[in-house]
């Protein structure tokens, strides 16, 4: 299967375009209000409107309420619901079959013992991300620019996509896909110029890279059993 690039936490409709125009499979717009990438739902729904297809919308929520879901949606109507805070694989589950949407869930990792969560998580979930634990002190659940040690997750196959998130840039991504041989990349900081302000060159520089390493990874070939 190809592999995913993911760009998350657009916020304008040129960023959305230079997004899809560099080539990107999944396009993430933020709702959580301390996020600098925070978007409000109408603005979602205007930035969702110009994708035409061309890429899946992921809406990013943090321990949503049911209300918050609804409203989601039924006037978004994304692809996927990525759930980036502490639910619960019962809620997953509960979020998955009440809302019939496709659901990937963030795990955060700093140590080999944060995988242990990682099955529960993928016997109710469609994909999974496994992303930089954030510090304690931290504000956001994600979004902080912070890696950790991608030979952690290095092959990980839960039975579910995954997706590798945390630190990555133009720079080092195509390390991380050569490293971990995951289903997709995830990047929001290392495609900005400042929290929150995407950087049109470094986007277009960060898919075209990916896309290098995944070309010679060979993931069209090597993976066609996974898909």
């Amino acid at each position: 299967m190809p592999l995913l690039v993911k760009i998350c936490g657009i916020k304008t409709m040129a960023i959305m375009e230079t997004a899809l125009n560099a080539g990107a499979d999944m396009v993430g717009l933020v709702f959580f209000a301390k996020s600098p990438r925070n978007v409000s739902l109408a603005t979602a729904c205007t930035l969702s409107g110009r994708t035409c297809g061309r890429a899946a919308v992921v809406a990013l929520t943090v321990d949503p309420d049911d209300d918050f879901l609804q409203l989601v949606m039924r006037d978004l109507k994304p692809d996927l619901i990525q759930l980036h805070g502490r639910e619960t694989p019962e809620r997953v589950a509960d979020i998955r079959q009440r809302f019939k949407v496709r659901v990937m869930k963030a795990v955060g990792v700093s140590a080999r013992s944060d995988l242990a969560d990682i099955p529960a998580y993928a016997a109710v979930s469609d994909m999974l991300l496994v992303d930089a634990k954030p510090p304690k002190d931290a504000a956001h659940p994600g979004g902080n620019g912070l890696a950790f040690d991608w030979d952690l997750v290095a092959g990980l196959d839960p039975g579910r996509p995954v997706m590798l998130s945390g630190g990555l840039d133009p720079d080092n991504v195509a390390d991380a896909i050569r490293r971990t041989r995951l289903a997709g990349v995830d990047v929001s900081s290392g495609v900005e110029s400042a929290p929150g302000i995407k950087d049109a060159d470094k986007i277009k520089a960060f898919v075209a890279a990916a896309r290098r390493a995944e070309a010679e990874v060979g993931y069209g070939a090597a993976f066609a059993a996974a898909g």
